[in-house]
């Protein structure tokens, strides 16, 4: 009779605990007292380890006391280890504890013990592939590529073991993901050729099919990017655009109403509202490198709505890394369409997200002194901007990353009649031995070495980078460096007396810079017009060329000084710890502004 009691009381108590988590408002203290209670009817094993992975669960979600919630979840796996037949509460405890460890910077202790349930896991599919994604996860967070694609790789195995071909593929993308990040490109291409048949060749839920259609999509057009092919990720960035407009149909099914057919089947990549903002990035990120930057500009505001529209519904950490990434894509639009105003509260913005989340500075900080050392370039504040670059190639391992900031340096040192500087990284930015798979990449060290052939008056080394460079920029439409090659090509011409061939170079130079726009092209390209119309003797055509050139010059000084004067211009001097004050006390100028301040 006692017994019977004792259970009424404590089933009572549960009933009592999930009432008050599902009451609106939710009654969390209410709830935490009554789980608590539970312990003092002695409840059977099952039910006190259940109990303890509840409060462990709500403590974690609903307050800031994580020791405590640790406690539990530890109490809840010692316990559920001895139970058989109790993988929801075993596994769900490994995976929230193993979470918790993270959070803590705990990695020790949580790769033990997802490699402990991934053991005990192997009959329960679903389970077995959720834990192997998060330790591979976790792999992936600290670099260690190699653990984690071994880990997706047996997750390819095991799943096709299981008869969960969806999973299976899910699986095999992540690892391409993962083989991308490390540029070992020459292991991804075969990895999405096998992708992509088997996504072609997929029966089952069409719906699936389509999600997988699209992380297939999002990594061929990744390669392409990262390799600088421009003109020939067009089809597949098209493909992709299709296939988000599809499954963003009001008729498409919510990401809950897909049905699998196998419980291991159970996954996805990314909901769909976050696959719409990383396609907008994408495809920003496309324009920005194509020289498109008014289609840059509309792709990244549409991206930042949308973030903002989801910050309403949720707080997840992915959403702050889009808006990063976004602001770096448009910070580096600005800087290039002139406004430098906008570029440095941009800048603010970004860093202000850094300082917010921690984990993301560490991450992208290397990308911060990049923005601020493209910036200082921009101001002509030289030293700074050596100096941010410096810090910059300080702060990664990023062989792309470093061979921009290498070809940037470069024109630092030109700019500033530093020969001996700038010939100390002839080996790292020599287009001949570049230590880089990027075709753009490429083509711009081809431009900077024309540059200080200019600079050296070596006009006929110069024409030979440019003109190389030229036609690796119009291979795959590198609207920019084709318009500043042109330009500089025209200057050549200019200076050893040919007219016809300059106005040649020039013309196309300046209709080039006005569709992307590039204002520095523009005031470059005017200033080669007003000369030579004047040897033409053309007056009308000179005085048109002149006040262009001075038009283009006002807009920039203008903007140089209104730049020069907000508070956070003194961010070209930040290096390390909490950035200065002046960070996120500006108001954000809308984005689609085209205003010079």
């Amino acid at each position: 009779m006692a017994s019977n009691n004792q259970d009424a009381w404590y089933l009572a108590l549960l009933g009592l605990a999930e009432y008050f988590r599902t009451c609106s408002p939710p009654n969390i203290k209410c709830c935490i007292q009554c789980l608590q209670a539970v312990f003092n009817f002695k409840p059977p094993q099952r039910v006190e380890a259940r109990t303890h992975l509840q409060l462990g669960t709500i403590l974690l979600n609903h307050t800031k006391n994580i020791d405590l919630s640790r406690t539990h979840l530890e109490q809840a796996w010692q316990l559920s280890q001895t139970i058989n037949n109790f993988d929801e509460v075993k596994f769900e405890v490994a995976s929230t504890l193993s979470t918790l460890y993270e959070e803590q910077s705990q990695s020790n202790l949580s790769k033990p013990l997802l490699r402990k349930a991934i053991e005990l896991s192997n009959g329960n599919c679903y389970w077995h592939c959720r834990l192997i994604f998060q330790l591979s996860q976790i792999h992936a967070s600290e670099k260690d590529y190699q653990s984690a694609c071994s880990l997706l790789g047996f997750g390819v195995d095991y799943a096709e073991y299981s008869m969960a071909h969806y999973t299976r593929v899910l699986f095999l993308l992540s690892k391409g993901m993962l083989l991308l990040i490390a540029k070992r490109f020459q292991e991804v291409h075969p990895l999405l050729q096998q992708a992509s048949l088997l996504v072609e060749a997929w029966q089952g839920n069409q719906h699936q099919k389509e999600y997988l259609k699209v992380f297939f999509l999002v990594l061929q057009v990744c390669h392409y990017l990262m390799a600088g092919q421009i003109k020939s990720v067009k089809p597949s960035l098209k493909q992709l655009q299709q296939s988000i407009q599809t499954i963003t149909q009001p008729s498409w099914p919510s990401d809950e109403e897909i049905v699998a057919e196998n419980v291991g089947d159970m996954f996805m990549w990314m909901p769909k509202e976050h696959l719409c903002v990383l396609v907008y990035l994408i495809t920003a990120t496309h324009s920005m490198q194509g020289g498109y930057l008014d289609k840059a500009q509309k792709y990244t505001d549409k991206a930042l709505i949308q973030i903002e529209k989801l910050r309403i519904l949720e707080q997840q950490p992915i959403l702050s890394t889009f808006q990063l990434l976004l602001l770096e894509q448009i910070i580096m639009c600005r800087l290039v369409m002139g406004n430098k105003t906008l570029a440095l509260q941009e800048i603010s913005q970004a860093c202000a997200l850094c300082q917010q989340h921690p984990r993301l500075l560490t991450t992208h900080k290397a990308p911060i002194h990049t923005l601020l050392g493209l910036y200082a370039m921009s101001m002509n504040c030289m030293e700074a901007a050596e100096v941010q670059f410096t810090a910059a190639l300080r702060s990664s391992q990023e062989r792309e990353l470093w061979t921009f900031i290498h070809l940037n340096l470069a024109i630092v040192y030109l700019r500033t009649k530093r020969e001996a500087e700038f010939q100390s990284l002839m080996d790292r930015i020599n287009p001949e031995t570049l230590a880089s798979a990027s075709h753009s990449l490429r083509a711009a060290a081809y431009y900077v070495q024309g540059l200080q052939s200019f600079f050296q008056a070596r006009y006929n080394d110069a024409k030979r980078y440019l003109r190389e460079s030229l036609k690796m920029a119009n291979a795959e439409d590198l609207n920019r460096l084709t318009s500043c090659s042109l330009v500089l090509l025209g200057h050549i011409f200019l200076s050893l007396g040919n007219s016809r061939e300059s106005m040649n170079m020039v013309t196309p130079a300046m209709q080039l810079a006005s569709k992307i726009p590039d204002v520095h092209v523009q005031l470059w390209a005017s200033a080669i017009l007003k000369d030579l119309y004047r040897l033409c003797s053309e007056a009308v055509r000179e005085n048109e060329a002149y006040q262009m050139h001075c038009n283009f010059s006002q807009m920039l000084l203008k903007d140089h000084f209104t730049a020069s004067q907000l508070p956070e211009h003194a961010l070209i001097h930040w290096m390390e710890g909490e950035f200065p004050v002046v960070v996120g006390q500006t108001p954000a100028i809308p984005s689609t502004s085209n205003v010079i301040l």
